[in-house]
Formats: C-alpha cells, structure tokens, sequence
C-alpha cells in the first residue's frame, strides 16, 4: 500500500514504476518511481502520515549495551507501538524513522542496496512489493532466525504471500480483506436490495441512476490495487512468481477469462452511463462521497479509519455488506492492500532484528490495542482478528455496525495469491489503460490485452522468461 491504507488510502491510484533492472544487473538494484497520493498505514492512502518523513523515535533506556534495531515504516501512531516494544524489551530497542511513505520509502531502500551501505536493519514493505524486493537478494531469510514458528498466528494468505516455501522474508502485519460499503439510508428510501450477486448490482445501478440522475453506483477510481482485488475476488490469478524455484521467470496472464469478465463487467456499466469515473483519495471523491453522487464503494478492512476522518455529512449513514459474488451463494474473498516487516541483509544483528520484526505488533496487546483504535490497521493476527474487543467493535460512521463481524470472515476467506516482481509497473500500467477507456480513447474489452502485451514486453526487457 503506498497510499497507505486504513487512515489513508493504502495501495491508491496513481503508483508509477518502482520496477525491476535487467536480471543481469540484479545485484546492483531496481529503479524507482514516483508514489501514490497519500499517507498512513496496507495496500495498501489520503491521511496524515505516521509522522513526518525524517521524524524519529529513538530507543531510550533498556539494559546497558542493548542492541539497537533501525527501522523504517510509516504506519500512523507507529511512535506509540514503538515506545510499547522498548518498554518490554530491555536488551533490544528500536529506533525508528519514518523516511517516506511506500514508493518514497522503497527508493530510498533500493539506494542503500546499491551503495551496500544506509539500510535499516527492519523495514516496513508492503505485500505486493515483496517479490521486487527478495529478487534484489536484499532480505534476509528469517526463518533461520526462528520465525517460522510464528506460523500459525497469521491469516492463511497473508503469511504465503510473506514466505516463499519454508523461507520467511517477511512478517505479516495488517491487511485490506474487501467488503462492500453503501449507504444504507439511500437504500432503504428507495427500497433497493443491497446486492448479494454482481447481477444484482449491475441491476442496482441502474435503479440508482433511475431514482436520481446525478447519483451513480459507485465510480470506477482507477487504482492498480483496487483493481487487482477485483480481478483476484473474481477468481483471476494472473501472476506466478518464485525466486527461489526460478527468478528469471514470471508468469503473466492477464488475459484469462476470470480476469477479462471484470473489465467487460465494468465496461459495460461505464458505458451505460451507470459508473462514475472520479479518481479515490481525492478531495473531490470525498465530496462526492459525502453528497450522495456515489451510493457504494467496494472498498477494504481499511476503511472504517479512513473515512470516519474523512466524510462528515454522511456519517451514521453508512454500512457494510459482503462483496457480491460472482456465483449465486458463493464466498469468494480479496485483498486490498497489506503491508509487513522485513529484515534487510545489511544487518548486523539479523537475530535480534527478526525479533523486532516478530514483536512490534506479533501478539502484543498494547501494540493492537494502538493499531487498531488510533492507528485502524486491519490485523492479520488470527487471535486479534478473531478476539471480541476486535468483532465486537461498533463503529459509529457506519451507525454503531460491527462491521469487523464482515471483515474477519472475508479475510479468514481469501485464497492464495501471488505478485509479480514488478507490479507497480503492472499496476501504473493497468491505471493507464484503465484511464485511457474512462476517457473514450481505448475500448475497454483491450484494456487487459494491452496491458498484457506492454507487461510482457518490459518483462522479457528485463531479462525474464514470460509464461502465460
């Protein structure tokens, strides 16, 4: 999540390249992009940032000759969870720095990997940028260290995608499981459904419109993320990636059926009229929001926090329900930004390091108790996920709804899935193309071929084998 997500919109439009160099040069690096618009912790935001790039919090007290742990992250209210971890650990303290958020963080990363030099030792890193970053070789194997103990304690897909077979790169932290928002005094007073299908929605849209000519669904935000927990919640996989069965290839196959639907869905209901085409995390989407124009949003476990500080008008008047699903009665489930700890190879205390990166949020009470009521992460920590003080919690935006009783079981639902080493390209890529049919200038049922086709090329550019 580069916009962050929860307070800020995680994983939001407009990711730009963040990439990959020629396999031949791997060791040097991956070049660098620009970043998505907003701040704060997943997928993956528009908030204000953890703190300002640059602010630290430094590890005071401990036992004398403590280990000291560097650590870069972004998450908001992260000062907090930082000052709990040195309080219960004397003989390790954390000094932490926040240099930037996502794509501003990873260029910076990917600097200190080439010079050898400059790295944290811990750095927070977002779960579609893992594979960009174990191909660099720069993230040390932490389950020489211990943590694959801490297995079991994470939501199923989140700690596959942190691991590659019985090599941990990384931590799991908080996540974006998908649910459907909408507002549900509009539905009542024009008795709508809310929808439990995507026929029913698409059938729902066009009531909307009928009911108020101004008011629309939902809008088409033109977020790589967004999107990518669209096609994945209906059944598209279109990368295969390992680096270590084999880093010189990648699967991509964006035009499969289960991916194609999702564009020819979307499509058609732009094309009717029925789709709105505002950019999320904007102030303009957030106006709309407030105003009536857009009456749902398929959105993430994220949302609570980011938009109790965000729409005022309107709040109380919201709710949630289940994604709707493509089949009848089914429960197919997504992901929406998520972000995690990794320890860098440039280390000098990996030991110690792994237990920072187990422990800020891991089982910590004091530190959940932040992330989830200050700082609005979604955990992927099963006991916290699953505890009452988690499903129990009723928020007043969506009219006191326990929505996490939503969340969780979307969440507990979602399958495997796996990133390429380059998706800020694919993500820029699909936001692109996505943009180019809002606008009229390119049929949509040739966004995915399109996007296919330039992937492609710039992954076999790269010196990757392409396989569909």
């Amino acid at each position: 999540m580069s916009k962050q997500r929860r307070l800020s919109p995680r994983g939001a439009a407009g990711r730009a390249l963040v990439g990959v160099v020629a396999l031949g040069a791997l060791a040097t690096g991956c070049s660098s992009g620009a970043s998505s618009t907003s701040t704060t912790a997943a997928g993956g935001s528009a908030a204000p940032a953890a703190s300002s790039a640059g602010a630290a919090s430094t590890g005071s007290g401990g036992a004398p000759g403590a280990v000291h742990i560097k650590v870069w992250a972004w998450y908001p209210e992260f000062k907090s969870v930082v000052d709990a971890f040195n309080a219960s650990h004397k003989d390790i303290q954390v000094d932490w720095t926040n240099v930037g958020t996502g794509p501003d963080q990873y260029a910076k990363l990917k600097t200190a990997f080439k010079a050898g030099s400059g790295a944290p030792d811990v750095a927070m890193v977002e779960f579609q940028e893992l594979p960009s970053f174990e191909i660099l070789g720069k993230l040390t194997d932490m389950g020489k260290y211990g943590a694959n103990d801490d297995k079991s304690l994470y939501a199923d897909w989140a700690w596959t995608q942190a691991t590659d077979g019985d090599k941990v790169y990384a931590i799991p932290v908080d996540g974006g499981p998908m649910a459907l928002m909408y507002r549900k005094d509009l539905f009542d007073k024009y008795q709508i459904p809310v929808p439990k299908t995507w026929d029913e929605y698409a059938a729902d849209a066009a009531k909307i419109h009928a009911a108020d000519s101004k008011a629309y669904i939902a809008s088409f935000g033109k977020d790589g993320g967004w999107i990518n927990g669209l096609m994945w919640q209906a059944g598209c996989k279109p990368y295969t990636y390992s680096f270590n069965t084999a880093k010189d290839t990648v699967g991509v196959n964006l035009t499969a059926p289960a991916c194609k639907k999702v564009f020819d869905y979307y499509g058609d209901l732009e094309k009717k009229g029925l789709f709105g085409k505002d950019p999320f995390f904007t102030a303009d989407m957030n106006a709309a929001l407030d105003s009536g124009k857009y009456w749902t949003w398929a959105s993430a476990g994220w949302t609570p926090g980011y938009l109790a500080g965000s729409l005022k008008k309107t709040a109380g008047k919201w709710a949630v329900a289940p994604m709707p699903q493509w089949t009848a009665g089914g429960t197919a489930n997504s992901d929406w930004g998520g972000s995690t700890f990794t320890v860098t190879t440039q280390t000098k205390h990996p030991k110690e390091a792994t237990i920072v990166a187990r422990e800020l949020f891991g089982k910590s009470q004091a530190a959940w108790d932040i992330g989830v009521n200050k700082a609005f992460l979604y955990p992927l920590v099963k006991q916290v996920a699953d505890s009452p003080a988690f499903t129990d919690k009723a928020y007043d935006f969506f009219g006191g709804q326990k929505v996490n009783q939503i969340y969780v079981p979307a969440s507990n639902g979602i399958g495997d899935f796996q990133y390429s080493p380059f998706q800020d390209f694919v993500f820029s890529t699909l936001n692109d193309n996505s943009a180019a049919a809002l606008a009229g200038k390119k049929d949509w049922s040739s966004v995915l071929d399109d996007t296919q086709k330039t992937i492609s090329d710039y992954a076999k550019q790269q010196g990757f084998k392409v396989t569909q």
